[in-house]
């Protein structure tokens, strides 16, 4: 049964991961503009919830693959470019789904049967979406972060009235509204160095931590910080960044957090 809740959370990253690179595609704009209505072959956006669920290749290019092969000869399919993938500069197209599986799978194994892991699997294509937004254009949209706090503390209420639950409803309210304040000092004290999103972001990263305590509140904090640490000194080892290269800190809140959230799982097991 273990194994199996495992590779059920491992299918279930996979598929929703297929459908983050066109989301993070779309809200990859400036504050300024508008999300993006159309691929960058010209294609509108359609399908289910107004275009914004499907692949990494909108239906329009999809289409066009097939018809190339099917009407150009060797030597047009050798000239031709593919149909182009929404972000030519994201990752590679399985790249998300590869990573948004092992997130689900590594959480399923750390937290096993508890009702909380339903809230993780939830909000972890969610996590993935932000990271590749704010990779993308050092932005996390309020339309995103605002709503994920949210979300976490009603499903993480939900998951404290069910039994088997291993943390502590109050607690998560806390750690949201510590780990948020906590941001928002250090916002304060150098805005240069940390964007607002951020501090958004840290109310919802605060919830799922404080649901374990606040050693992994502490733990997966700190982790966050870690982690952008060791890749900003690795930049600037490689002289590909100086010291005030701004660097999207968002991704490493969220693998910071995760961390935690394994660390929180396994303990309580």
């Amino acid at each position: 049964m273990y194994a199996t809740l495992i590779a059920v959370a491992a299918l279930w990253g996979a598929a929703a991961g297929l459908l983050v690179p066109r989301a993070a595609y779309r809200l990859s704009v400036e504050p300024e503009e508008a999300w993006r209505e159309s691929c960058p072959a010209g294609h509108a956006f359609t399908g289910p919830a107004r275009g914004w669920l499907g692949f990494a290749r909108c239906a329009g290019c999809a289409a066009a693959v097939p018809a190339r092969k099917a009407a150009g000869s060797a030597a047009t399919r050798d000239t031709e470019a593919p149909a182009p993938l929404l972000d030519t500069e994201a990752p590679a197209p399985l790249l998300v789904p590869l990573v948004t599986a092992l997130s689900c799978a590594a959480l399923a194994a750390a937290t096993g049967p508890r009702p909380e892991l339903a809230v993780w699997l939830l909000l972890t294509p969610f996590a993935v979406l932000l990271a590749l937004v704010d990779r993308n254009v050092h932005r996390l949209p309020d339309q995103l972060t605002l709503p994920l706090a949210a979300a976490a503390a009603a499903l993480l209420g939900l998951a404290g009235l069910l039994p088997g639950d291993a943390g502590s409803w109050p607690t998560a309210l806390l750690g949201g509204l510590v780990l948020g304040a906590a941001y928002l000092v250090l916002f304060l004290i150098h805005p240069n160095g940390m964007g607002f999103g951020d501090v958004k972001l840290a109310l919802s990263l605060g919830v799922v931590l404080g649901w374990y305590g606040w050693a992994v509140l502490f733990a997966g904090a700190f982790a966050g910080f870690l982690f952008g640490s060791v890749y900003g000194l690795g930049l600037i080892a490689l002289r590909r960044a100086g010291r005030k290269t701004a660097i999207p800190f968002g991704p490493f809140m969220i693998a910071g957090a995760l961390a935690g959230l394994l660390l929180g799982g396994l303990a309580t097991a």
